[in-house]
């Protein structure tokens, strides 16, 4: 049969506008969805949302459905800690994206390093870690602060002496004890995280609590303790070398 002769087919639709037609369907799903999480949002509050709903509220239109899914499934710790650089390259998100996650994620380390501290004495490595575990939360490096006590053991301020690298804080007491007497601090305890996850104190921090110890008492500004925390666990360096919180003498080694 001739070509005049043959019958005409209808034409199939290309495999390119259906996968276009195939990502707009997607898109306007996702800006449904980004659409009913805000309203749910604004009826019950945040709250209410998942982490990937704020997120994506947060993030707006520069996040993509999988970046979105990959980020929900992290530990919030670590990825509170993310540079806007570090979000763009992981994660896929847009500059903007990247800019208002990490925006969002320093101003709730505001409003939670802003609360005022708990005005009751800080007898016990317990309330360090109460108050000390939210600014340490999801650091890569050491950093070590020290908390300046009143004449009743509350906490005035802390501060933060020094930042390290993955496995170190190095500090020298001047930059521990400068602080507290300048500000006549009656007592004082110190602070670092382990980022490893692992409290268990070095022999460096053993050696570095001593001499603490041993310069407090020349200055008079006595080491109550020094507490090293790794997320949700702790170890009091006064309950492991065993030294008198009212003289900070240190005892190590002898017997209880």
């Amino acid at each position: 049969m001739s070509d005049s002769g043959r019958a005409l087919q209808p034409f199939g639709r290309p495999s390119v506008v259906k996968g276009v037609e195939a990502g707009a369907q997607s898109g306007l799903a996702g800006v449904r969805k980004s659409g009913t999480d805000a309203a749910r949002a604004e009826a019950e509050g945040p709250d209410a949302l998942d982490v990937r709903a704020l997120l994506q509220l947060v993030a707006g239109e520069g996040a993509g459905a999988a970046a979105l899914e990959e980020l929900a499934r992290e530990d919030l710790g670590p990825l509170a800690r993310r540079s806007p650089h570090d979000l763009r390259a992981r994660s896929g998100l847009s500059r903007a994206a990247a800019l208002r996650l990490a925006a969002a994620f320093a101003l709730g380390r505001r409003v939670e390093n802003a609360v005022s501290p708990p005005r009751v004495p800080l007898s016990g490595a317990a309330l360090v870690h109460a108050v000390m575990a939210p600014v340490l939360r999801g650091l890569d490096r050491e950093q070590f602060h020290a908390l300046l006590l009143d004449t009743k053991h509350r906490l005035v301020r802390h501060v933060r002496v020094s930042e390290g690298t993955l496995s170190t804080a190095l500090v020298h007491p001047r930059e521990v004890f400068a602080p507290a007497l300048r500000e006549a601090a009656a007592a004082l305890v110190v602070v670092h995280n382990h980022p490893s996850g692992d409290p268990e104190p070095s022999a460096q921090d053993l050696e570095v609590t001593l001499r603490l110890v041993q310069v407090g008492n020349l200055v008079g500004v006595p080491l109550l303790d020094h507490v090293v925390i790794a997320g949700e666990r702790w170890v009091s360096l006064r309950e492991r070398l065993r030294w008198d919180a009212a003289s900070a003498e240190p005892v190590a080694g002898r017997a209880g």
